[in-house]
């Protein structure tokens, strides 16, 4: 019987370093055999956010450490191993230069093929790591740097349907949770905070919800946050704020995503696949939100599991895998790339004077 591909993957794009090692078994379903993320909360939560020069002294003092724990847990002699595949971007250039030179260092040191990946396409076809997944289907990519909609036609090829015109929701997110006074990173503890207040007690900005398309905007919507949140006295008010705040999102997503499904079905009139993906998708409620909506739509809704939504790089060494098996791989000089979009087409959507 031939021998099923071991892949390690490598993740160094933000402040998140992590290794994972995973292998088709013979019915083509994966195994992860490990999965381990080394988080830098404690590093960044007293400056609100991530400084990068720090998550990129994090990532070389924990690299090695962190990759022989993959190793290890994994239960595989290094040499068995058949491809390396590390994130390439998009990300912050200092923190994806270490987890880049690194997976080339094994890459060399091995003897096997090197496998350069796109954080965003890792998130793409992360499902894969524990569904039958076919191509076409319509991704919804949500995480504390990207929102968009995107339309999967295969492995590397991709259509943006829509994204955001400012932030991006994780971010919105985040700054919420700041703004309220939920230490850094306060993105995923705003659900928590919203179980326990009004969601109707404020009521809070759509942006271009009724224009331009299936494209996104939450700078308005944290401006109104900022605003109201001067003006909050009591603990119960932050609930309601984390709350109306919520209840927005969900709203936002519902309306949007309605009509990206309408987008995919011009271009795609079999497909009735969704994916949610991203950092974002972790949020339990909306879940929910987008479920209901495939059953009205009569899509299937799929999600990575709660602790694949991250960043992670199970999901990196799944795009090496399947990267390997089309031997598409990369020379050992292959840069970072900081900006590396997964639709080369797209229009650059950001910034003053942004017309929909």
């Amino acid at each position: 019987m031939k021998k099923k591909p071991i892949i390690l993957g490598i993740e160094t794009s933000c402040d998140e370093t992590a290794a994972s090692i995973i292998q088709e078994n013979n019915d083509g379903s994966i195994n992860i055999l490990s999965n381990i993320i080394s988080s830098q909360f404690d590093i960044h939560k007293e400056f609100g956010g991530v400084v990068p020069e720090l998550a990129a002294r994090s990532h070389a003092e924990k690299i090695d450490l962190i990759t022989k724990k993959a190793i290890f847990e994994s239960g595989i002699n290094v040499k068995n191993i058949d491809a390396v595949a590390a994130t390439a971007g998009p990300g912050l250039i200092v923190c994806l230069s270490v987890g880049l030179n690194f997976g080339k260092a094994i890459s060399a040191s091995l003897k096997k093929p090197f496998i350069a990946v796109n954080h965003l396409e890792g998130h793409a076809i992360s499902p894969k790591l524990n569904s039958k997944l076919d191509y076409p289907y319509l991704l919804l990519l949500i995480s504390g740097g990207h929102s968009q909609f995107l339309s999967v036609e295969k492995l590397g090829k991709y259509k943006r349907l829509g994204t955001t015109i400012d932030d991006a929701l994780g971010e919105a997110f985040d700054k919420t949770a700041k703004l309220i006074g939920i230490d850094f990173p306060g993105g995923p503890k705003i659900e928590e905070y919203a179980k326990l207040g009004d969601p109707n007690k404020f009521d809070l900005p759509k942006p271009i919800i009724n224009r331009g398309g299936c494209n996104l905007s939450f700078a308005g919507l944290k401006t109104a946050v900022l605003k109201i949140s001067k003006t909050i006295k009591t603990k119960e008010e932050k609930f309601d704020l984390a709350a109306s705040f919520q209840r927005t999102i969900e709203e936002i997503l519902y309306i949007k995503t309605k009509i990206a499904f309408k987008e995919f079905k011009k271009i795609n009139k079999k497909g009735n696949k969704f994916v949610v993906a991203g950092g974002v998708a972790a949020n339990k409620k909306i879940r929910k939100v987008l479920e209901k909506l495939c059953y009205e739509e009569h899509f299937e809704s799929i999600f990575p599991p709660l602790n694949l939504c991250g960043d992670n790089a199970a999901m990196i060494a799944m795009v090496g895998l399947e990267k390997f098996k089309k031997k598409e791989f990369n020379k050992l000089n292959y840069p970072a790339n900081p900006r590396w979009a997964l639709d080369k087409s797209a229009i650059f959507l950001k910034g003053a004077g942004v017309k929909l």
